[in-house]
């Protein structure tokens, strides 16, 4: 077997495999959402950059306790606070989320096609033609004390410890009867993203997005049952502290793909982005 020490996040920012033009989400690896803060903002290209590395997993601790206050979640301020600092984010990021958010479009009529993950493509397709399934990609990228099996090129996970953004709990990952107890995440899942304007893409555009590591995380596997396809206005992870990292990714992602939202989404996504503990 092969152990390997964890290693931070290598993905591609969102948008990075575009399918051929046609009626497709043009991810715009950020543009608009960039184009927007920058008018308001003036950051710099290197800003750009760091917003872009935010939508890989920030989960350094620190050790600074910041003040904010938790209105109407029944949680001491103080408690929140500390939780928040376990997943800082950059200032600059908390800008350019808020721009992007501001700028999305507030969801229309359902789609008159019923969701059906088929129509996303097979699921944890090798779309990087890495010669790994995007499942083993993310266990890879977001375990630590990582065992992958001989022969596989490094390729497929045997164990690993996940530290878990939605619980704040470590979770023990074993291939076999209990791998179910982490799974991948869509940050954005199929199902809003449906409802958010995907039910009009091309099939190559929907399996490039179930795929795109930007907006996929490993979890605890019953939180994420718990979520479903849940948008932000029904579902937020229950570790208060991470809420604002949720929000950003969800915000950039959708920014990215031009997905709208409900307008209790975006509340829910405005009010998570005001918790934020910032580096």
């Amino acid at each position: 077997m092969t152990t390997r020490a964890h290693r931070p996040c290598t993905s591609p920012p969102v948008g990075r495999s575009r399918p051929a033009r046609g009626r497709h989400p043009r991810p715009r690896a950020l543009g608009r959402a960039h184009a927007h803060a920058a008018s308001a903002s003036g950051l710099a290209a290197s800003r750009i950059r760091a917003v872009r590395r935010h939508l890989r997993a920030r989960r350094t601790s620190v050790g600074v306790l910041v003040l904010c206050v938790a209105l109407g979640t029944g949680i001491p301020a103080w408690t929140q606070a500390r939780s928040s600092a376990r997943y800082p984010v950059h200032p600059d990021d908390l800008t350019v989320a808020r721009a992007a958010l501001a700028a999305l479009d507030v969801r229309g009529p359902p789609p008159t096609d019923p969701y059906d993950r088929d129509a996303f493509g097979q699921a944890w397709a090798d779309v990087d033609r890495n010669g790994c399934d995007t499942r083993n990609d993310v266990l890879r990228r977001d375990l630590t004390d990582v065992v992958t099996k001989p022969g596989t090129r490094d390729c497929l996970v045997l164990r690993g410890t996940l530290d878990d953004p939605y619980t704040g709990r470590p979770v023990a990952f074993v291939r076999g009867t209990a791998s179910g107890d982490v799974q991948i995440d869509h940050v954005v899942a199929l199902g809003d993203a449906w409802a958010a304007g995907a039910a009009g893409w091309t099939d190559t555009a929907r399996t490039a997005f179930a795929n795109d590591p930007a907006n996929l995380l490993a979890v605890d596997g019953g939180t994420n049952q718990d979520k479903g396809a849940a948008d932000a206005s029904q579902w937020l992870p229950p570790n208060t502290g991470y809420r604002c990292a949720y929000a950003v990714r969800q915000v950039l992602v959708k920014s990215a793909y031009d997905l709208s939202v409900t307008r209790d989404e975006r509340r829910a996504l405005a009010h998570a982005l005001g918790g934020c503990a910032t580096t």
